[in-house]
This record gives structure tokens, C-alpha cells and sequence, in this order.
């Protein structure tokens, strides 16, 4: 297929998507790539190109990975039906799951999609704490549902006016005074919902604050916000769905803080690809929920499900992807910062495991916000192969966020295609 083929090609399956779906779905890069299969790290369009994916948490251990292509297509083979039959793969599952958290951490439900967990830890929240306010920070994403929209501001819809849901400012990187600043501004929320008689129920907070531009450090500061939680009487719901599964060099982005949730959700990653989420709480808290509430999900937990997420875990476990996180993704930051000392555009590098964030931004960390050369950048990229995005409330920080299989080799080719890209820019 030639190269106009091939644009032309795309435009009629870009026409075919919008007249079908409608305007409110979003694809992305200025040039939008059409998939057609994936193995591993990379991706491969319909003309056959190889793209290095430096951003899809969704595979986490790789593109269509043979153990868990495996496990679905067996049991899909076998049963899938629900969870109100008995089935020992849901509990086998929900076994392992929990031996990954903390003594606290007794009871895990599961659900199809992140969306779906947060959604079900909000009323877990609301019931067990009779209150209805929510905190979640000022670019925050964390789902799709009625519930979380207002929870969701990078989504571009501002709380109703009379929301009981409060946003206040990430955690913006302050040294030791970094968790002691944002918990500062939580008591506040907290206080102002109180004023406005609303009771509080829970803080949700992703734990690498990914949509707020990527805010891991300093490791523990976090320690304070959930005593601030605490002390307004509502619950602290660690957002797992981006952070969690060794995506932070541990297997979950909370352990980085050494605190323990009081509920914990996770999804796109859980079943790498298969749609399959969970929340994790504390056992007295599912108790509560329990005898004052009722909960199904028809395909929550089913075999199928249960079976790509337990193959999700053994691939986790076999060929040490937690571990990989943490020393592939300490490789990347290293080269990364070698080619930060060679341009002005890059003001801060920050991330934990392979989840990293790089804010550019004119004239250093003091400069203004470089939304465009960040845009110009992922677009230079795809055009040479390499998939990232960009993230932040300017949209100024470079997301990379690759599947945990990624390795060194994969660190060098990204880092190298970003340094022609960052030259591009450079020249004009």
C-alpha cells in the first residue's frame, strides 16, 4: 500500500468512527495510528510498521503475553458464568490478591473496570461513614460514571455548584513539607464540606497523581494526608488502577508511602487487556457495607476474568516484573536526566519504577508550562515509532508509562527517538 493509500485509508476509517460512535470519543496524536496487532512491547499498524509502546499500562506484561492468551482462551473453552454460583477461580484469585496487601487489607470484591471499582468504593465510603463529601485533587481522572465525573476534572466538566465533592491541588514536590502541605489543604476541604454541612466520607487519590502530571515523591509524604482523613472522620481510597501491580518498582503504589488504605482499587492492568477490576478493604468495612446494602456484578469475577487475572499474576511473579520496574525504570531516569543536562526545555524528571513523568517547561522549573513543544513531541515520536502522552494541567509533562516488560534495549531506543525529537524542536 502506497503512502497515499494508506492516508486515505485512515481518513475513510476515521470518517466510518465518527459517523458510528459520535464526536465524543477522542483518539489520540494529530495523526491517528490504526492497530492491528501487538506482541510484547510493540504495536504494529495496518501497514506494518512497529511502534515501541512506552505507554500502555493496560498490557501490563506485554502485548497479547502467550500465558494469559492462554488462561482466557481455556477457561472461555470450559464455563464463564457469575458470581452467585460457586466457583473456586474467583477465590483463588482473590487468595492471591490479598497476600499482596497489607494485614489489613481482608476482602477483595470484584467488579469489570476501574470506573466500576471507584464508583463501588464511593459507596462503600458513603455507607460506612453516613457522609457524602469527597476530596480528589484538581486534575484528577479516576472514571467514567455519573459518581465519579465530578471526582474526574481533567475530564473538563467543573463540580456542580452544589457538589458535595471538593478539589484541592496536588501534591506538588516541597521536600519533607510536601505531605505536610497537602494535608493541609485536605483539613481544609474537609472543613469548608463541614461549613457547608456535608459530612465527609473519603479522600481518593491516585497514587502516583498520573493526570496531575506525575507526583511520586518524596516517598511517604502521604503518611499525613491519611491521618488528616482520619481525623474529619472519612475514609482514604488508594486509586490503584495506574499505579498497582508492580507498575512503582512495588506491587503497589501506596507501599512507596507505608501506609495502609482503608479501601484500594485497581483495574486496566489486572488482566492485561481483559476487563476485569477489584476493590480491596478492610474487612470491617465490607461488614457494614454488607448488612445495610446488597451488591452483583454479573460479570464481576467470572471465570474468565478471574483466570486472565491469576495468569496475570503468575507472569508477574515468574519472570520478576516488579523488580524489572524498578531497575529498568531506574536505567531510564538515568538517561533521561543525562539528556536533560543538554536541554533547556526539560525542567523536571520525575517517577518511580515505569511511571515517569518529564514536565517541560520554558526556562527552567520556574519557567511557564511548554504545552505545545509536549504536544509537538508525542507527535514527533509517533511519527518515529515510539507511543507516549502527555499529561498535567497544562498538558505539559511527557507521560511514559511502557508495559513492565520493558527492557533496557527498550529504554535506549525511547530515550534516542526523544533526542531527535527534542532537537527538532530546538531547531524550529
Amino acid at each position: 500500500m502506497s503512502a497515499d493509500d494508506e492516508t486515505s485509508a485512515t481518513e475513510r476509517l476515521v470518517a466510518r468512527r465518527k459517523r458510528l460512535l459520535g464526536p465524543a470519543y477522542r483518539l489520540f496524536y494529530d495523526e491517528p495510528v490504526h492497530l492491528v496487532r501487538g506482541e510484547g512491547v510493540f504495536l504494529y499498524d495496518s501497514a506494518g510498521r512497529r511502534y515501541l509502546d512506552a505507554y500502555n499500562n493496560v498490557a501490563s506484561v506485554g502485548h497479547c503475553h502467550p500465558r494469559v492468551v492462554e488462561a482466557i482462551a481455556r477457561q472461555a473453552g470450559i464455563l464463564n458464568t457469575h458470581t452467585r454460583y460457586l466457583h473456586e477461580t474467583v477465590l483463588d484469585l482473590a487468595e492471591r490478591l490479598l497476600a499482596t496487601f497489607p494485614a489489613g487489607i481482608g476482602n477483595v470484591m470484584f467488579t469489570c473496570t476501574g470506573s466500576e471499582a471507584n464508583d463501588l468504593a464511593l459507596r462503600i465510603a458513603r455507607t460506612t461513614t453516613g457522609g457524602s463529601g469527597f476530596i480528589a485533587t484538581e486534575t484528577a481522572y479516576h472514571g467514567v460514571t455519573s459518581a465519579l465525573v465530578d471526582l474526574s476534572p481533567s475530564l473538563g466538566l467543573p463540580p456542580a455548584q452544589d457538589s458535595p465533592v471538593r478539589l484541592v491541588p496536588p501534591p506538588r514536590p516541597a521536600g519533607d513539607a510536601t505531605g505536610a502541605v497537602f494535608a493541609r489543604h485536605v483539613a481544609t476541604a474537609f472543613d469548608d464540606m463541614k461549613k457547608s454541612g456535608i459530612r465527609p466520607a473519603g479522600l481518593i487519590v491516585d497514587t502516583i497523581f498520573s493526570s496531575d502530571g506525575v507526583l511520586p515523591d518524596p516517598a511517604g509524604f502521604l503518611k499525613p494526608v491519611v491521618d488528616a482523613v482520619h481525623a474529619a472522620g472519612a475514609l482514604f481510597i488508594a486509586d490503584e488502577v495506574q499505579a498497582g501491580f508492580g507498575r512503582c518498582g512495588q506491587m503497589w503504589g501506596f507501599a512507596r508511602h507505608g501506609i495502609v488504605p482503608d479501601l484500594v482499587t485497581m483495574g486496566k492492568p489486572m488482566g492485561n487487556g481483559h476487563p476485569v477490576a477489584a476493590v480491596a478493604a478492610r474487612p470491617d468495612l465490607l461488614a457494614e457495607f454488607g448488612a445495610r446494602s446488597r451488591y452483583f456484578n454479573t460479570f464481576g469475577g467470572n471465570p474468565v476474568s478471574a483466570a486472565a487475572a491469576l495468569a496475570v499474576l503468575d507472569v508477574i511473579a515468574a519472570e520478576g516484573l516488579v523488580e524489572n520496574a524498578g531497575r529498568t525504570g531506574a536505567y531510564l531516569m538515568t538517561r533521561l536526566r543525562a539528556l536533560q543536562a543538554s536541554c533547556p526545555l526539560i525542567a523536571e524528571i520525575r517517577g518511580a519504577g515505569l511511571f515517569i513523568g518529564v514536565e517541560l517547561r520554558d526556562g527552567g522549573l520556574a519557567g511557564s508550562p511548554a504545552p505545545k513543544q509536549a504536544g509537538r513531541i508525542v507527535n514527533l515520536l509517533r511519527d518515529n515509532g515510539v507511543l507516549i502522552s502527555a499529561s498535567g494541567r497544562e498538558a505539559n509533562v511527557l507521560k511514559i508509562r511502557p508495559p513492565l516488560v520493558f527492557s533496557t534495549e527498550h529504554a535506549d531506543l525511547l530515550v534516542e527517538t526523544l533526542d531527535q525529537a527534542l532537537q527538532t524542536i530546538a531547531a524550529g
